[in-house]
């Protein structure tokens, strides 16, 4: 009998795993910090709690005693974690260590969302098997939080789940996202000012919830790359937004992200090879295109 424990469970991911577990009918049991903010989640499976609170983390685990944790809950502000580092340390790697201690007391599986950022982005098209080198504070802590599972030698019962940019929408977000920011701007002729050196693979939040439940129920362990199926500019990924909702001449002007001055180096090129997921997971992301109608949809329901 499965029974998962999502922590982050009021972002857009966890937001999305509940839902999954609610349609397939997989006990579970939310969690986030302060009260629920997402009305798809009965509160009879929701606990607030703080996971820097290392005993009240033990707790839970003891007493719900779940067969798998998602830990989707993370410090990701790249830049707040440069200028923030003992606090992104705090988040990203000690509470993930109190927890993984605490899944393995109970002898569940253990599943750590990670990021394309754990790389410099000199290749591109990254496997599972490519040498990390993170080029940040909160890159660094991501790879710290992965090497406890790595480098553990009497436990194999774990998995990392890295992603990239992910999109969607939510009940209560305290950030919005890059395609949900395109979708309100380009139909109002704003102007998008977005850099045209960055190559990433945007995540639809669904997707992405679909693998990382799978992971789960198929028993798999190990490093998966999780995103969109396909790498672009920055600029690129916004037009094909535009692209789908039908719009011409969009107001999209080009930078260089040396213009801007942001406190956290970001590695240029990013992008995941699929093959893994594909294979052991039948993992099939949709593209930016085929998402938008789902996302319209969905801003109905959210709001």
């Amino acid at each position: 009998m499965v029974k998962i424990l999502v922590t982050g469970s009021n972002g857009l991911l966890g937001q999305k795993i509940v839902k999954r577990c609610v349609k397939q009918g997989i006990p579970f049991i939310a969690t986030s910090k302060g009260p629920n903010r997402n009305p798809d989640c009965p509160e009879d499976h929701y606990v607030d709690v703080d996971l820097c609170r290392f005993d009240a983390v033990n707790r839970l685990v003891l007493k719900e005693q779940p067969t798998a944790i998602i830990h989707t809950a993370a410090l990701t502000n790249v830049d707040y974690c440069e200028l923030n580092p003992e606090e992104c340390h705090l988040v990203n790697v000690l509470a993930t260590k109190a927890l993984y201690e605490a899944a393995k007391i109970v002898g569940a599986h253990f599943e750590l969302l990670s990021t394309d950022f754990v790389f410099d982005g000199e290749k591109g098209n990254y496997s599972e098997t490519d040498e990390v080198n993170p080029l940040s504070i909160y890159a660094q802590s991501k790879v710290d939080a992965e090497n406890l599972l790595l480098k553990d030698p009497n436990n194999t019962d774990w998995s990392v789940a890295r992603t990239i940019i992910v999109y969607g929408t939510g009940f209560g977000l305290s950030r919005s996202n890059m395609i949900l920011w395109a979708l309100e701007a380009l139909p109002k002729g704003e102007t998008m000012k977005l850099v045209n050196d960055q190559f990433r693979a945007p995540t639809w939040a669904d997707d992405l919830a679909y693998g990382c439940v799978e992971i789960v129920l198929r028993k798999q362990t190990g490093i998966f790359h999780l995103s969109g199926p396909v790498t672009r500019p920055i600029d690129a990924i916004v037009e094909e937004v535009g692209k789908a909702l039908g719009l011409e001449n969009l107001n999209i002007e080009t930078i260089s992200s040396q213009t801007l001055n942001q406190a956290a180096k970001r590695p240029p090129k990013t992008g995941f090879d699929l093959s893994k997921a594909e294979k052991l997971l039948d993992y099939h992301p949709k593209d930016i295109r085929e998402t938008i109608p789902l996302l319209e949809d969905d801003l109905v329901y959210y709001r």
